[in-house]
């Protein structure tokens, strides 16, 4: 079996598993979507959703957000991991996006990467779910789904997005970024994770480098 005949099965698993997947992040629009990404980094989507209402009720538009100041910012994402240098990279990001792009989230990626706290992950997110444009987002639990089925070598992020790409076609992307986020949590997590019950691993999986320990339940 061919690596994108083997991709294809995975895409069939993926797709009966989750025909529509939903962005998790709560947003309304591609400067929501952007925050609401930026504050995701080492972070969970849960305590992002649970910050994001009160800032956007406050802040949905760059001109509201740079309009506050970063520890009136902080005070609202206080729980969120980074708060502070996030803080001030939100507060930069709304200022930039005044006075160079008007106001506007640009929607192409040299310009997205450009803006402060848009790694190429967030860029990439922004790109292919805001504005539908081609993007494969790869994160670090993205990036060992793929090493663990065998579909990129693992050498880095980098290296698992050019495989996937060059695995699933680009009308599929934004979709398997989003079916392989809920896929790895409810079927495939790094620790507690038992192969046989696992729909992909029962068929595809090859290794990992890490280390598989029974979860222990509290008493």
């Amino acid at each position: 079996m061919t690596q994108k005949e083997k991709a294809k099965r995975i895409g069939a698993i993926l797709d009966k598993l989750y025909p529509k997947p939903p962005i998790p992040l709560r947003h309304e629009n591609p400067f929501t979507l952007c925050v609401a990404v930026l504050l995701s980094a080492q972070a969970t989507d849960k305590s992002v959703n649970l910050v994001t209402p009160e800032l956007f009720r406050r802040a949905a538009t760059p001109e509201a957000l740079a309009k506050l100041t970063p520890r009136e910012i902080e005070s609202i994402i206080k729980t969120v991991g980074l708060a502070p240098t996030k803080s001030r990279n939100l507060h930069k990001l709304a200022r930039l996006l005044l006075e160079r792009h008007g106001g506007k989230v640009p929607n192409n990626m040299e310009e997205l990467e450009a803006l402060p706290g848009v790694g190429h992950k967030t860029a990439s997110v922004v790109m292919v779910q805001a504005f539908g444009k081609p993007a494969f987002p790869v994160d670090t639990h993205i990036h060992r789904l793929a090493e663990r089925w065998g579909l990129s070598n693992g050498k880095n992020v980098e290296q698992t997005e050019k495989d996937l790409k060059a695995l699933f076609p680009s009308e599929e992307w934004g979709r398997r970024h989003l079916q392989l986020i809920y896929y790895g949590r409810e079927y495939c997590p790094a620790r507690g994770h038992d192969p046989q019950k696992c729909p992909v691993c029962s068929k595809y999986r090859v290794k990992s480098k890490m280390v598989e320990k029974p979860s222990k339940k509290r008493v």
